[in-house]
């Protein structure tokens, strides 16, 4: 079973999200549970809470469906010990929220070593970061998205991803999802054939397809290995609508959430349609 979605908003409230989703014929779906653009944000109230079950039930979606994004502001690999605490600080609340309303992974970019400190160090506090934060908040999966390898933004190779699980040392609460237009900006080929086969081959060599917890679906405006992180609608990109017909039709990709991040709201019902179509002649 494939779940496909999109990234909705929650404006009006948290539980207006579910019935975004289900208005444009989504299976799954993401949301920010705060302004991603602030720091903090007012805790959520019984009334929150309830309601976003409520909706949730509603509108037919399981915690499995959703995976909700953390702000873009935290950077989790920061070199500087006091702004990492606080960035520990926020992720830590980012779980709290998810773990409050019922969902149980969180997707987030990994760090940036802001050219300061060596790769190498950046991956150990990243991981060191999300093990603090995962040690204070139970029942929330971590979920690492890979990056496209714009300007010091780490995790944009397996290799780099295989290691910060590692070094997290929580195998049970952490996982993977791949991001289409990041990984093709990074240099992975997903637009042919052969070469969808060897990236999909290498990532479960080198992380393990039982770490795949969700999917970003993007095309991408960027060459392959441009490093530039620049989504295109599906079929609008140098991706094309073949690589995500191989995704829809992937059984190795089922029962997760794959989520819509691409520029052009008002195309997301028909591209969820294409993809449910693709989907359905496997």
């Amino acid at each position: 079973m494939k779940y496909f979605g999109a990234h909705v908003s929650t404006q009006g409230g948290l539980f207006n999200a579910p019935a975004n989703a289900r208005a444009i014929g989504a299976t799954a779906f993401a949301l920010f549970t705060k302004n991603q653009r602030q720091w903090v944000a007012p805790a959520l109230t019984q009334d929150d809470i309830g309601s976003f079950k409520k909706s949730c039930e509603a509108n037919g979606y399981q915690a499995k469906q959703i995976l909700p994004h953390d702000s873009y502001l935290i950077n989790l690999g920061q070199p500087d010990d006091a702004k990492r605490d606080n960035a520990v600080k926020a992720f830590t609340l980012e779980l709290e929220r998810c773990r409050q309303l019922g969902l149980t992974m969180l997707n987030f970019h990994p760090g940036s070593s802001l050219k300061a400190i060596s790769d190498s160090e950046c991956i150990g506090r990243i991981a060191r970061s999300v093990r603090e934060s995962l040690d204070a908040v139970p029942g929330v999966t971590a979920v690492f998205e890979n990056t496209a390898g714009q300007g010091s933004n780490l995790g944009f190779t397996f290799e780099q991803i295989a290691e910060m699980l590692a070094k997290t040392d929580r195998d049970d609460r952490v996982g993977v999802c791949i991001d289409t237009c990041h990984a093709y900006a990074a240099g992975y080929d997903l637009a042919t054939d052969d070469g969808y086969a060897q990236t999909m081959a290498d990532f479960d060599r080198i992380i393990g397809f039982r770490y795949l917890k969700g999917m970003h679906l993007n095309d991408a405006r960027c060459e392959r290995g441009g490093k530039l992180d620049r989504h295109e609608p599906l079929g609008a990109g140098n991706l094309g609508w073949e690589t995500f017909r191989r995704i829809a039709q992937d059984p190795r990709i089922d029962g997760i959430p794959l989520i819509l991040e691409t520029p052009l709201p008002e195309n997301w019902a028909n591209e969820i349609a294409q993809l449910k179509a693709f989907a359905a002649q496997a």
